[in-house]
């Protein structure tokens, strides 16, 4: 089948909740295209239980939502970004409660609750399914917007820009994507690019991330040269469920919230062990207990650890919790009468494509929102249910950018090249080389890391590399190869970006540079001139 060529004023690339809402915004005046690699709803967004943060109660403040986060973010959150994003926080809420976002109501008030890192009762939630709900508003909301063109099963191949094209200057003109139903590379072209592809987890062996977290976006943009800053910030929940038959199902920040607490197995004694590292216990930020699960696994030789919350209520838990509580009983485990098995898995991508507060790259005509995207509100560490209302903030900003902005001519643009041969072993080559790297990263640029295991890293980075670009430049593009190219793109900044930290602060632990220094800089690495 021949390649397709489409025109619009923007593409979105991400129909999480960063995309779809950018969409929306931008609806009412531009013709928007909305590429994804999968279903509509098959990104991270969808699974986020625990909720978003924002002011809506009673004594609680602006400041003390800022503070939480600077103090979670150790001394690395940008203080206009973050202040940006709080102050916002509260109509990104109403906002969604006008397009019809059911959420859990308490005395006719939105029920808050609390989770770790929080001083205040601030989350905002529908039950534990938060992600879910949202989602399904936003796509419902989508799918009727006439101005929307949905463009499904499209994986992102590379950005177009006038650099690429020899015409002088450096903008983003769109894009390449592979159209999986047809198996040929599209062309889009657009005066406007937003990114919302989401983080990296898939980059490491254990994640709570769906598998369309491959770090696309990322790569993307730092191979059309752009800066990514703070890639060394991999965020570990330390809670996702440990069974064999869970693939990377999380267990709520909300569950410790109302009360959860850890304990060893009771082949190790079975007491809690959170005293005996933080004074918050429970409720300290999540690289913390992270470590804290970490070192008591090493420490005992475990497999896991055990979060317990059956002193609770079964009513209360059905309430609180009826998705967690029916995902643990078909597996088995009743949370009303027994803890639950938790191990740390990677999380959250804090740093990204450097942005500022409009959700502007390096490259003109390119932003990018969400995950993908390092605005500085995280720092060293994100504040839990922070992410989706910085999704939100920020989509709301590129699109009001946008339509400040007047649209640059944009030039036809070339078809893609695919005069390449499909090659019998590539499959096997792919799924080879996707498991040493997660294996590898998971090993040696995870919870704790030190010089030799980030330098072991880069050497295996490296060989990968080289392989993957000789079949990128030889072979027939598939999505398994694209992702491959980018999760070993996405591994080497991480890896480079450890490697330059000669400290431990927040979701970055070294032994070989236990101390915190006394002034903070974000890590900031500049692609090599094109």
């Amino acid at each position: 089948m021949s390649p397709a060529s489409h025109s619009f004023d923007v593409l979105i690339v991400g129909s999480g909740l960063a995309g779809l809402s950018a969409a929306l915004h931008l609806a009412p005046t531009h013709r928007v295209a909305v590429i994804t690699k999968r279903a509509l709803n098959d990104g991270s967004s969808r699974w986020a239980q625990g909720g978003i943060a924002a002011v809506m109660g009673e004594g609680d403040t602006l400041a003390s939502h800022v503070q939480d986060t600077l103090v979670a973010g150790a001394g690395l959150c940008d203080l206009d970004a973050t202040r940006f994003v709080v102050e916002q926080a509260p109509e990104s809420i109403r906002w969604l409660q006008d397009l019809g976002v059911p959420f859990s109501q308490e005395d006719g008030h939105l029920h808050l609750t609390r989770e770790g890192g929080h001083s205040e009762r601030r989350i905002v939630h529908v039950t534990d399914a938060t992600g879910a709900a949202v989602q399904d508003t936003l796509m419902k909301k989508v799918r009727a917007t006439p101005s929307i063109t949905l463009f499904e099963h499209h994986m992102l191949v590379d950005l177009i820009t006038s650099a690429k094209l020899g015409l002088g200057g450096q903008r983003c003109l769109g894009l390449y994507a592979l159209n999986e139903v047809t198996d040929v590379v599209d062309t889009f072209s657009a005066p406007h690019t937003i990114l919302a592809t989401g983080g990296a987890g898939k980059v490491y062996l254990y994640t709570t991330n769906p598998d369309t977290a491959t770090g696309d976006g990322i790569a993307a943009a730092w191979r059309a040269g752009c800066r990514v800053g703070n890639m060394e910030f991999i965020q570990f929940h330390p809670t996702c469920l440990y069974h064999p038959h869970a693939k990377s199902y999380l267990i709520s920040e909300a569950v410790r919230g109302e009360g959860g607490k850890l304990l060893l197995p009771a082949s190790a004694g079975g007491a809690r062990f959170m005293p005996a590292h933080d004074e918050r216990e429970e409720l300290a930020p999540r690289d913390v207990v992270a470590r804290a699960i970490d070192f008591e696994m090493k420490k005992h030789g475990l497999d896991c650890v055990y979060l317990d919350i059956s002193y609770q209520p079964k009513d209360f838990l059905l309430e609180h919790f009826p998705n967690i509580y029916a995902r643990c009983l078909a597996l088995g485990i009743d949370m009303a009468t027994q803890p639950i098995p938790v191990v740390p898995a990677a999380h959250y991508t804090c740093g990204g494509v450097v942005t500022d507060l409009d959700g502007r790259t390096d490259l003109p005509g390119l932003y990018a929102v969400g995950e993908t995207a390092y605005t500085g509100l995280h720092g060293a560490n994100r504040l839990a249910s922070n992410s989706l209302v910085e999704c939100m903030v920020y989509a709301r900003a590129a699109a009001q950018s946008i339509a400040r902005e007047k649209p640059a001519a944009v030039p036809a643009l070339p078809a893609w090249d695919d005069s390449r041969v499909t090659d019998a072993d590539e499959a096997v080559v792919i799924s080879h080389n996707w498991d040493e790297l997660r294996r590898f990263m998971w090993d040696y640029v995870g919870i704790v890391r030190t010089n030799k295991r980030l330098e072991r890293a880069a050497h295996r980075i490296e060989l990968l590399r080289s392989e993957i670009q000789e079949f990128y430049s030889s072979f027939h593009v598939t999505r398994d190869l694209l992702e491959l190219r980018n999760l070993v793109q996405v591994a080497d900044l991480i890896v480079r970006s450890a490697q330059s930290r000669h400290e431990s602060r927040g979701l970055h632990f070294s032994r070989d540079y236990p101390q915190t220094d006394t002034t903070a800089h974000p890590t900031i690495l500049v692609p090599p001139a094109h």
